[in-house]
């Protein structure tokens, strides 16, 4: 029995890691695919391999577009589904996702507050794209802060998990307040915001959203041991040794700073994080968040490629969030079937 539960183990770290090196090809070739495709082809590997002509429109284009918005696609891809992974094993809920507990909602705020309210008092908007990155993370930062303390004092994650839906829901009533008296100009601004954008994440923003998602990532991987207790539940956690108060916190934490980066420079991207966490416990036919974390963040940022390299096959570019919804608007609702029928 030992020797084949041990080869059982040894076969299926085998095939995880066939599983993750495939998928990281997978994200190299989509990476140069999404990189060389769109209104204009470009043959990027040209200008590695054939030497580097930075005057040319190609390399402008290349260089001050394509590369950081591929790069923006395989940032946010992950962070999104990492914490929309850490939420479902928080909540034990399989349609938690890295917005419920009103992360999104309080960087829309901040958002509105900038671009509407501004107008609205007669003062101009000057700030640009990295002023709306910076009110989006003192509003995300609000909110987030606001949860951690809840955090701290509730006991249950259900108490949690509705007080994070109302400070979303009271956002979210300020923000329909701020619009019903907004002037059409700042409401088209926020509008587009909604929508999601990868264009809008330059080389110095994709180095503060990396910075971030990283120093996040660290804390996940600190997390993984108390993860895959919370699987078992709070009880046997803790008997485990595990202090979930703390993890609890951790976990908010790092999902905050995930979540809150990606809302605030790239607006809010739908079911990326709700529906990818499902692919990476399927794929894997484990639940062990020492795998399915950094699949999660293949997955996630293949698959966010992919949507990206759908937006600008068109003559006009579609909004990111649009096509990631079609994407997992039907998974969700596969899952909820199929947990109806079982």
């Amino acid at each position: 029995m030992y020797i084949r539960k041990k080869q059982y183990l040894c076969d299926q770290m085998q095939k995880e890691k066939w599983i993750l090196s495939g998928l990281a090809v997978l994200l190299v070739v989509l990476f140069v695919v999404d990189v060389c495709s769109g209104s204009r082809f470009i043959a990027a590997w040209r200008y590695v391999f054939g030497g580097w002509d930075a005057d040319s429109v190609d390399a402008r284009i290349l260089m001050n577009i394509r590369l950081p918005k591929a790069l923006t696609a395989i940032v946010a891809g992950g962070a999104l589904s990492v914490s929309g992974l850490m939420m479902q094993t928080l909540f034990r809920n399989p349609l938690a996702g890295p917005y419920i507990l009103g992360v999104s909602s309080g960087a829309g705020l901040g958002v509105a507050l900038v671009t509407m309210c501004g107008t609205m008092l007669g003062i101009p908007f000057l700030g640009g794209r990295f002023g709306i990155a910076l009110a989006a993370i003192i509003g995300a930062t609000l909110v987030l802060m606001t949860v951690l303390l809840a955090a701290r004092k509730v006991q249950s994650n259900v108490s949690l998990l509705i007080i994070g839906m109302m400070f979303g829901s009271i956002a979210g009533a300020f923000i329909n307040l701020i619009q019903n008296f907004a002037n059409p100009d700042s409401l088209k601004l926020f509008i587009v915001w909604t929508f999601g954008s990868l264009t809008s994440v330059g080389w110095s923003e994709l180095g503060l959203l990396t910075a971030i998602c990283v120093l996040a990532g660290v804390l996940c991987m600190y997390l993984v041991k108390p993860l895959n207790g919370l699987l078992l539940g709070e009880n046997y956690a803790r008997g485990l040794g595990i202090q979930v108060e703390r993890t609890r916190f951790l976990i908010v934490l790092a999902t905050g700073l995930l979540a809150g980066s990606v809302s605030a420079f790239c607006g809010p991207i739908a079911f990326i994080g709700v529906a990818v966490p499902h692919i990476a416990r399927g794929v894997l036919q484990t639940s062990n968040h020492r795998s399915t974390l950094p699949a999660a963040v293949l997955i996630g940022a293949n698959i966010l490629l992919v949507c990206d390299l759908l937006t600008s096959l068109g003559t006009y570019p579609l909004p990111i969030s649009s096509v990631s919804a079609l994407f997992g608007a039907p998974l969700i609702i596969w899952i909820i079937l199929r947990k109806r029928v079982s």
